[in-house]
């Protein structure tokens, strides 16, 4: 595929994805700011190796989590409610950022690179990016970082350095979320871990249209900071 980007050009309709691989739709551009909020606003994502040039994906059937279908576990329920830890929000988003980045058990490298941390770190500085964060002994253990548009949440990537530690910050964000009225969490592709949660698999033409009903909804004095008595 040789899409290239103009700066007057949308994406292409997302009914033209591959389906091998699943979800291709665009190659080329660029991470500008820009770029990367017109791709949300249309259900798109960048995810690309550092020596490939940048694909764009929206893959079908979609994953996703509705807040009234999170699921909780007894252990991460025992451990929750522990209160051992700290959840910051946006302390640390570029350290949140290098943590995902770093070698994960049979993986050979990251898509997470330096290009992307970059894009990510400007999108942080501009309000639409944030990251969630488990604290203990004041050494961060686990988190997420993600898109925030109008009403929807675009996870993007988790980590954690002990157990559960990415979860904990997970239910925070959507326990955090629904209080605020959020419709959707986009988690982009089925993994166990997220599957274990609550999230599922829609259609891409679903998402599509809750997407296009929630985008553009605000988040009327909301400032990213979590209310500690939600949990």
């Amino acid at each position: 595929m040789d899409y290239q980007f103009q700066s007057s050009v949308s994406f292409p309709p997302l009914e033209q994805a591959l389906q091998e691989p699943n979800g291709l739709l665009a190659a080329g551009g660029n991470l500008s700011p820009q770029r990367l909020l017109e791709a949300y606003r249309s259900g798109i994502f960048p995810w690309f190796n550092a020596d490939e040039p940048i694909l764009w994906w929206s893959p079908d059937p979609r994953m996703v989590l509705f807040h009234n279908e999170l699921k909780i576990s007894r252990s991460l329920s025992r451990q929750i409610k522990k209160k051992d830890y700290q959840i910051r929000v946006d302390y640390s988003f570029s350290e949140v950022m290098r943590a995902c980045a770093a070698p994960r058990k049979g993986q050979a490298g990251t898509w997470i690179h330096p290009e992307m941390i970059k894009a990510y770190c400007t999108l942080h500085e501009m309000k639409f990016a944030h990251s969630v964060e488990t604290w203990m002994d004041n050494q961060l253990v686990g988190g997420l970082y993600g898109v925030a548009l109008g009403k929807v949440f675009f996870g993007e990537s988790m980590f954690s350095r002990t157990p559960n530690a990415s979860k904990i910050a997970f239910v925070h964000l959507v326990k955090q979320l629904n209080e605020w009225g959020v419709g959707l969490i986009d988690c982009q592709v089925k993994t166990n871990h997220l599957a274990s949660l609550g999230a599922r698999e829609i259609p891409r033409t679903m998402f599509a249209h809750y997407l296009n009903d929630l985008i553009s909804e605000p988040l009327d004095g909301v400032h990213w900071r979590f209310n500690s008595l939600l949990l």
